[in-house]
């Protein structure tokens, strides 16, 4: 009798602890949801603070500022920024608590951007000269002494120009890549320039190829742009280019 009081004592027991469990485990499981519900509600506040609302003079001066600030670091050859680190910068010099100096900050973005910008020029030179070996190896091709090369595409039988000459010329510019940074053609109008008021490629191939021709070159960078890039940051230092280039006229002085 005793053993069978004993081991219904156990069970009981056992079946309590059980139960209680159960019941702390429901508990932990609906303050678990709790907090689910609460994170996700913050969430949405900050998504929703992300949101702006170029209606508010002060938001829209902001975003103006941020656009302006993005475009001159893309063209310098940034392509991405710890968001967090600048907003926190920005505010930190609004509230007088910015942890370096001024003249630190501006010593730091400047060494970047140049260590920045020769990595990118040291790419861009040995892209453009790998670029031109290649396309060198093309039977269609002509290189010059110079390192300028060039492709017939339809030949002209008209005079060809001198240096003291003015031309029209139909183009289409591009990075060896076939990125279009300037056409005419796009424009629907030819240009007119002095032969010697453009490129060293194109002084060159202005004057080679006979009026009514239209060529494609392909110039390395030291006979286009060189180190100082050109087109407002469009055309990066030390890019070969690739022109199409159609010599419409000479024009009488």
């Amino acid at each position: 009798m005793k053993k069978s009081i004993v081991i219904t004592a156990a069970f009981l027991i056992t079946f309590t602890s059980f139960g209680q469990k159960k019941k702390d485990l429901i508990n932990q499981v609906a303050k678990l949801k709790i907090q689910v519900s609460q994170m996700q509600a913050k969430l949405a506040e900050i998504e929703k603070a992300k949101e702006v609302n170029l209606e508010d003079e002060l938001q829209n001066f902001s975003y103006a500022f941020g656009v302006s600030v993005g475009n001159n670091l893309k063209t310098v050859g940034f392509d991405s920024l710890s968001y967090i680190s600048l907003s926190t910068a920005l505010e930190d010099v609004m509230k007088g608590k910015e942890k370096i100096s001024l003249k630190e900050a501006k010593n730091k973005v400047q060494t970047t951007i140049t260590e920045l910008q020769e990595k990118k020029a040291k790419e861009n030179s040995a892209e453009g000269e790998q670029f031109l070996v290649e396309n060198g190896k093309r039977s269609e091709v002509i290189t010059t002494d110079s390192g300028l090369q060039y492709e017939i595409l339809s030949e002209g039988d008209g005079a060809i120009a001198i240096a003291t000459d003015k031309v029209k010329v139909h183009y289409t510019g591009m990075l060896i890549d076939g990125k279009v940074f300037d056409s005419s053609v796009e424009r629907g109008k030819p240009e007119t320039f002095g032969v010697t008021q453009v490129i060293k490629g194109w002084q060159e191939a202005l004057q080679l190829m006979p009026i009514g021709s239209k060529w494609k070159v392909f110039i390395p960078q030291d006979l286009a742009y060189g180190q100082r890039g050109g087109g407002g940051g469009v055309i990066p230092p030390y890019s070969a280019l690739v022109f199409e280039m159609e010599l419409l006229e000479i024009v009488k002085k």
